[in-house]
């Protein structure tokens, strides 16, 4: 592969084939079962065959393709074991890796962006990529300052090729929705073509890093690197090591994946509320887990638990908060928990989750939303595989009364991103089997989780001590 393809009729037809493999297969699984192998056995074959395709086409064509890819596989620790299984180490390849550009095309794009000097902001530049995603591939490099950093190029035709993708996947997305039960994946498909434009926009891109850089800077928890160097098509920040989380969520402790889940649920929630931005790719490929300053030679085993941090990669799709998460989830979600079916229901009328047209019963709506908000009734939470895989069949069971419910219910468009990446953090979470006080960043960063005091209310006082006022949760 020379370049990345960017004739639509040749991406169409490539991806045009998948379904169409996806029916060959089953075809050529009924006569493996005629010949005499076991249902099972000729199952997991064909899901194997089904997986090498889907990581071999989305992973070639990069693009729309890819990205859809990666969204898809933070889901599939809701799937069923034996579906879920012969996906998960396709999809998660996509996560960090995919087919690289050949060096040739790189220089080409850093010559006509950086000048065709480009090398003598170069001490170092490594040809074999380190990471290749989406819409551009990363090389390691060590600036003319000594300092290392990442450099993300662009691929050639990415635009275009975004686009093509994402209108033709959105053709066959009910094909793609046994992959993920429980989540609709044309309005997914639909957000991501809504968020091309800033993706491809690497001057927006350094523009949420620095802001988010610039506001975690002396955080002991959560690493973000400065910004370098940036031009079209080309960004340039300091690079940071550390154990990918696709590797944690493989081989890491149990110490590892507790502090990679708490450490990811606080940077989701405070990082609007600090910064008025939520960082809206939250992809396993995008986060390192990193051992303290001071020990960053030590090797995994001798770094105490809680001394981890969390470097986060990739600030091209953000979501723009400038008064921090709406106050109106914090709300629902504490009178959910307080058992207020009507001031529940009365919250997501107003907001239009439930239309002017659509008459439901409070504690209907209440007993549907109350299994998806455990992990906030409690001081810590065990996110797990199972888990998220009771709630997916549950809603998308077309005979239970969730699947019922859920049909009727809006997801306004201000809310489509939020929605996504609280979903895609979850999947997250339960890839990591994560122990995580999740109540505990609510209560610290999301508005209206905790009750406010009510002004002017007489306080009791004791032996002419006043009592400390109690918040209710």
């Amino acid at each position: 592969m020379s370049d990345l393809p960017r004739k639509a009729v040749t991406r169409t037809a490539k991806l045009a084939a998948l379904p169409l493999g996806f029916a060959g297969r089953a075809t050529w699984g009924l006569g493996r079962r005629i010949g005499g192998k076991s249902a099972e056995l000729v199952a997991r074959e064909v899901q194997q065959r089904t997986a090498d395709q889907l990581f071999k086409t989305l992973g070639e064509l990069k693009g729309g393709a890819m990205k859809l890819g990666q969204a898809l596989s933070v889901f599939e620790s809701a799937l069923p074991e034996e579906i879920a299984g012969p996906y998960r180490a396709a999809l998660t390849k996509l996560q960090e890796a995919a087919p690289p550009l050949p060096a040739r095309t790189v220089h080409g794009v850093l010559a006509e962006r950086m000048g065709e000097d480009w090398r003598e902001y170069f001490l170092e530049f490594e040809d074999t990529p380190a990471a290749a995603a989406s819409i551009g591939q990363v090389h390691r490099a060590v600036w003319h300052d000594g300092r290392v950093v990442a450099v993300k190029v662009q691929y050639p035709g990415a635009g275009e090729a975004l686009l093509s993708d994402l209108a033709q996947l959105s053709r066959f997305a009910r094909l793609l929705g046994p992959l993920v039960p429980g989540v609709d994946v044309k309005p997914l498909i639909k957000e991501l073509r809504d968020r091309v434009s800033e993706e491809l926009d690497y001057e927006l891109e350094a523009q949420a890093q620095r802001e988010h850089a610039a506001e975690f800077a002396d955080d002991p928890d959560v690493v973000i690197p400065q910004v370098v160097h940036q031009a079209d098509q080309v960004l340039v920040t300091e690079w940071i090591d550390g154990i990918p989380l696709s590797e944690v969520i493989v081989e890491g402790t149990a110490e590892q994946r507790d502090r990679a889940g708490q450490l990811l649920a606080r940077f989701l929630f405070s990082g609007p509320a600090r910064t008025g931005l939520l960082h809206a790719d939250p992809h396993p490929g995008n986060f390192r887990l990193l051992p303290p300053a001071e020990d960053a030679e030590l090797p995994g085993e001798d770094v105490p638990a809680g001394s981890w941090r969390l470097g986060v990669l990739d600030f091209g799709t953000v979501d723009r908060l400038p008064g921090g998460l709406p106050q109106t989830i914090g709300d629902s979600l504490r009178m959910a928990m307080e058992g207020d079916a009507a001031g529940v229901y009365a919250l997501l009328r107003e907001e239009n989750f439930v239309k002017e047209s659509i008459d439901l019963d409070p504690d209907e709506v209440l007993d549907y939303l109350l299994p998806m908000i455990e992990p906030t009734q409690v001081e810590e939470f065990v996110f797990t595989r199972g888990w998220i895989r009771d709630q997916a069949a549950r809603v998308a069971d077309p005979r239970s009364p969730a699947h019922q419910l859920g049909r009727q219910l809006n997801l306004p468009p201000s809310y489509v991103l939020i929605h996504r990446v609280t979903l895609s953090t979850i999947g997250v979470l339960c890839q990591l089997g994560a122990t995580v006080r999740m109540r505990e960043e609510l209560e610290e960063w999301l508005p209206g989780f905790l009750a406010e005091a009510t002004e002017g209310a007489e306080v009791p006082e004791e032996e002419g001590e006043p009592e400390e006022e109690t918040v209710q949760v």
